[in-house]
């Protein structure tokens, strides 16, 4: 438990307790009927004709019973795969049967943060709220403007660094009807400005310094297991960024053990680009940790200071994972505690060739979620994780989210790539040049039919 146990009300709007920690949503559970089985969930396959029941986030809603029935918004979220992947599981080292992706990107917006913007809407309708805004590198406002655009319940105003986001992503926002400001600055620029903006006038922000955002996303731990048979796996592999993710994923398993509905708890590695690793320097290098709800504040504020007084910026062609201020730092703490988890850094290089791998092998998934396969792969090589372990690496976006990454890497644009470091495509497959010839066409072709 953090060390600050002040409650408020689920009638306010706030992000944070009157030390300036972040809310958690904290249960009652000996108040609340919970299942006895994760199996019960099963009984609404056979319901799916019930929107709350088809969403692949509210049918697991006695997990985060924060809503009426009556308030809830939903889009048809969480209609995600979790899939077997050999293909994957060979590049990372890791035996045949051992490796699985879960895939976000089939989510209405293209990404995981629907799982937790479903929540945030929900509780923005609770609280009668016409305006809602959020700072993002691209997914955050795609998903925030399609549940306003979708359901008219509220306004949406996007806050996105300038020249920090991929068309993919911004094409989005504009065309589900955002206002979306670009202000000069990159993401942690921007949420600063959107926080302030929405304390003052009286806006709801739905970054995940928004609790219920996470409260959402942990759903993308229930699908694991369904899809699992309800087995707990040995490691979740996910990439870094805003640590939302992570910290909804710790937050899942410490309540499922504490519900007794899994018999134990899965190791996490949390894996961030090596541009953006302010977690990585400050739990390995630093040996920050949760330390029971009580964090090391000065070495968290020391640590940012040298930051401002160097003016560092994060520099990663996975733009979803730039961000040197994670706003959830103190929370993933916790998951990495109630998951013996581990963080490490990954090049640009190593996500792209990650990213590569999950395509070749049946999934197009955006930058960051090479991170994760990347992650895996070093986590082998350094004999942390098993090759008989089973592993699911969480792919957080669409392969669309931005495609000029992708075309510049298959197609060996160097230049394009080296933005933060020498990027060499080692599984490139590059569109071929050819005559307009028939017979120069034929040739090309019988290269590779082996005719």
């Amino acid at each position: 438990m953090p060390e600050n146990t002040e409650t408020y009300s689920l009638s306010e709007v706030r992000t944070n307790g009157t030390n300036g920690d972040l809310l958690d949503i904290r249960y009652d559970w000996d108040k609340i009927p919970v299942p006895s089985s994760l199996k019960e969930f099963e009984k609404r396959w056979s319901t799916r004709n019930n929107p709350l029941d088809y969403s692949g986030v509210w049918r697991f809603r006695e997990l985060f019973p924060f809503a009426p029935e009556n308030q809830i918004v939903t889009i048809g979220e969480g209609q995600t795969v979790l899939q077997q992947n050999d293909g994957v599981a060979k590049y990372a080292g890791i035996n045949s049967g051992g490796l699985y992706l879960q895939y976000e990107g089939m989510n209405p917006s293209g990404s995981f943060k629907d799982n937790g913007m479903t929540a945030a809407s929900t509780h923005a309708r609770m609280v009668g709220a016409k305006f809602t805004a959020c700072a993002s590198t691209g997914n955050t406002s795609a998903s925030l403007a399609i549940y306003g655009g979708i359901t008219g319940l509220f306004q949406v105003l996007v806050f996105v660094g300038s020249g920090k986001i991929a068309y993919g992503k911004l094409s989005q926002a504009l065309d589900y009807g955002a206002v979306t400001l670009q202000i000069d600055g990159d993401f942690d620029d921007a949420l600063k400005q959107v926080r302030r903006v929405c304390d003052q006038a009286g806006i709801y922000l739905c970054n995940s310094v928004n609790p219920f955002r996470l409260e959402g996303q942990k759903s993308i731990m229930y699908r694991v297991l369904e899809g699992l048979g309800w087995e707990v796996p040995d490691w979740i592999v996910v990439p870094g960024g805003n640590l939302g993710n992570s910290s909804a994923f710790g937050k899942a398993f410490m309540e499922l053990k504490e519900l007794g509905l899994i018999d134990r708890i899965p190791r996490l590695a949390v894996i961030n680009a090596a541009g953006a690793s302010t977690l990585t320097r400050m739990y390995n290098d630093e040996g920050l940790r949760w330390n029971d709800g009580k964090p090391d504040q000065n070495l968290i504020a020391e640590y940012f200071r040298r930051m401002d007084e160097q003016d560092g910026r994060a520099g990663t062609l996975a733009s979803a994972i730039e961000i040197n201020r994670p706003v959830n730092l103190t929370k993933c703490l916790r998951a990495l505690s109630v998951c013996d988890g581990v963080v490490r850094d990954v090049s640009d290089e190593e996500i792209l060739d990650g990213k590569a791998q999950v395509g070749r092998h049946g999934f197009g998934c955006e930058p960051a979620s090479g991170a994760s396969v990347a992650g895996a792969k070093l986590l082998r090589e350094q004999g942390i994780i098993a090759p008989s372990d089973r592993v699911v690496c969480i792919l957080t976006g669409h392969q669309l989210k931005d495609p000029t990454v992708t075309v510049a890497y298959h197609s060996g644009d160097r230049e394009a790539l080296a933005k933060h470091g020498a990027v060499e495509p080692h599984f490139g497959n590059a569109p071929i040049r050819v005559d307009n010839d028939f017979d120069k066409i034929m040739e090309v072709i019988e290269q590779y039919s082996g005719e």
